[in-house]
């Protein structure tokens, strides 16, 4: 596994760009909707081959036929950092590996990027969302090489949770990097990034 990129999703698209736009000091670019779980989104290229993703419901689109990833179904409250997003090499021998409840693989497309997803059935990741979700990229193109650069380096992403001692030994086995750090305490995610303007943090 390893850190492919974050999500701050919010009540609407605009609201999800503009609290990441207004946090980080940089514009986001167009990105596109997605299909199955009819969601859309607004995108940032980061250094190390890593992006943002401001993500929601798209209210011009149907209903799906399954809880939404990302648990934006029961989103609700201000706009703020939600997801993590780890890729892996081998989606099915990585979930094989892991507890139930990371999901079951689902394939997905927009534009030309190919992609399988880890989603659970009722679309809530096991620590009310804390555990990253998995994904495997197919073929060579992928988001961060599509993007410009924004001048955004992703420095750190802490991740609080009650239970969190057991999450990170649950994940240590699978994912080696120092940018990610937990701590006991209430549920979230904070980001910090370096970016032209200076050191700045994500909620």
């Amino acid at each position: 596994m390893e850190l492919d990129h974050i999500a701050v999703a919010g009540a609407s698209l605009g609201n999800a760009t503009d609290h990441a736009a207004q946090a980080l000091g940089v514009h986001l670019q167009p990105g596109g909707q997605h299909d199955v779980f009819y969601t859309h989104n607004t995108l940032l290229g980061l250094a190390d081959g890593l992006y943002l993703e401001a993500i929601a419901i798209n209210p011009d689109a149907p209903v799906p036929d399954r809880p939404r990833w990302f648990d934006l179904d029961r989103f609700h409250g201000a706009p703020r950092l939600t997801n993590w997003i780890c890729r892996c090499d081998d989606l099915d021998a990585t979930l094989a590996a892991l507890p139930d409840g990371f999901g079951s693989p689902v394939s997905l497309r927009r534009g030309n990027l190919r992609w399988r997803m880890a989603v659970p059935a009722s679309g809530i990741l096991p620590y009310d969302n804390c555990a990253p979700a998995l994904i495997e990229w197919e073929g060579t193109a992928h988001p961060a090489s599509l993007l410009a650069q924004s001048g955004c380096r992703l420095t750190q992403v802490h991740v609080s949770h009650p239970d969190a001692v057991a999450l990170c030994k649950m994940l240590a086995p699978h994912l080696s990097d120092e940018r990610i750090r937990y701590s006991t305490g209430p549920v979230g995610l904070t980001a910090h990034f370096d970016t032209p303007s200076g050191p700045r943090v994500l909620t």
